[in-house]
């Protein structure tokens, strides 16, 4: 199946009581039904919100061993290629896409890597957008005490902040605020402006738009002009917690990512890029919390997109519709466990002998 026929897999991702299926109750709400096919992953033998979704969209297919993770696997696959073969039979609608509800524990990069290695779900789907909610009521404590809701944050393409009525807006601004430093590649923004905007909340920005909005797509650190390679390990500062009171030094007590952005106003060799990246993120991709790429490459004319979770990476995408010419790379990892430097230093080490100006 070409990739333009291929239906998108989204993903939807929070922690335990972030709200995940109040939003997608309300997203729902205003879609065409027969559009959207919807599973749902809980935890638990119960699944409750499998029940509630029903009342909204019938055909909803509940996962049963609730932890989309590596032993899970094959359910996902599985219920994938079902809803696929009930479509084709004309047992169901003929859905546009597909949203995962992902149980609130589950670390989102062995769904993504399911979707993109397995050959069989490869033919007939492709990744769509992750959306990850994030609680602003009790964001500091999860952040502070569950290793899943780092992973769930720094996979996000989206960040919608839920419960927002619940603390001070300066409460929530500071939420917002190290939410960027983590992630600095999501567009984040309350729930409420996600589903004013209902079309768009499982849109990719990369998809059509001028040259400047397309580069929106590498986050807040697209406009920045910051020369070949600039590291920027996110800041400890002081934040305020849900009751008010201060939470000092994030560095201390709160997980800290660093970001690594690399801008080159010369031509990637393709084959020597791909034989570097693929080697960083075999020996160090558990460290690669989240990486994206706009190209200038010298075996192709148009630009080439890449970007990655962890050990996962997505098929290259050349934008043959590009608006105008691109005048330089741009690259963004975000690391943890990893020094931007030592980064640096290594690419700039394999790559220097193959990049070339222009001509």
């Amino acid at each position: 199946m070409q990739d333009g026929q291929k239906i998108p897999v989204h993903v939807l991702s929070g922690f335990l009581g972030s709200g995940k299926t109040t939003l997608l109750k309300s997203w729902l709400g205003g879609q065409a039904l027969a559009d959207v096919a919807l599973l749902v992953n809980e935890f638990g033998e119960v699944g409750i919100d499998h029940l509630l979704l029903g009342e909204v969209a019938p055909d909803t297919v509940l996962l049963p061993s609730g932890c989309v993770c590596c032993q899970v696997r094959g359910e996902l696959k599985q219920a994938l290629l079902d809803l696929s073969e009930r479509r084709e039979r004309g047992q169901l609608p003929p859905f546009k896409k597909v949203i995962l509800e992902t149980t609130g524990l589950a670390d989102p990069s062995p769904i993504l890597s399911t979707l993109l290695h397995d050959r069989q779900l490869q033919y007939h789907f492709a990744q769509g957008v992750l959306v990850t909610l994030v609680d602003a009521e009790h964001g500091w404590q999860q952040a502070q005490n569950q290793p899943e809701w780092l992973a769930q944050v720094t996979a996000a393409d989206k960040l919608a902040v839920s419960k927002g009525d619940r603390v001070s807006t300066a409460q929530r601004h500071q939420l917002e605020a190290y939410l960027q430093q983590l992630n600095p590649l999501a567009e984040i923004a309350e729930t409420t402006t996600f589903l004013h905007q209902a079309d768009t909340l499982f849109e990719a920005a990369i998809s059509e738009g001028s040259a400047q909005q397309r580069f929106r797509w590498l986050g807040n650190l697209a406009a920045e002009k910051i020369g070949v390679i600039s590291s920027d390990p996110a800041p400890a500062t002081a934040a305020l917690k849900a009751d008010g009171t201060a939470v000092a030094h994030l560095g201390s007590h709160y997980p800290q990512t660093e970001t690594c952005v690399i801008t080159l106003t010369e031509k990637f060799n393709w084959a020597a890029f791909a034989v570097w990246l693929s080697m960083l993120l075999h020996c160090h991709g558990s460290a690669i919390l989240r990486m994206k790429g706009i190209l200038r490459v010298q075996e192709s004319d148009t630009p080439v997109v890449i970007h990655g979770v962890q050990h996962s990476l997505h098929p290259p995408v050349h934008l043959t519709d590009w608006p105008g010419e691109l005048e330089s790379s741009q690259l963004v990892f975000i690391l943890r466990g990893l020094s931007a430097s030592r980064l640096q230093s290594a690419f700039l080490r394999f790559q220097q002998p193959f990049l070339i100006g222009d001509k």
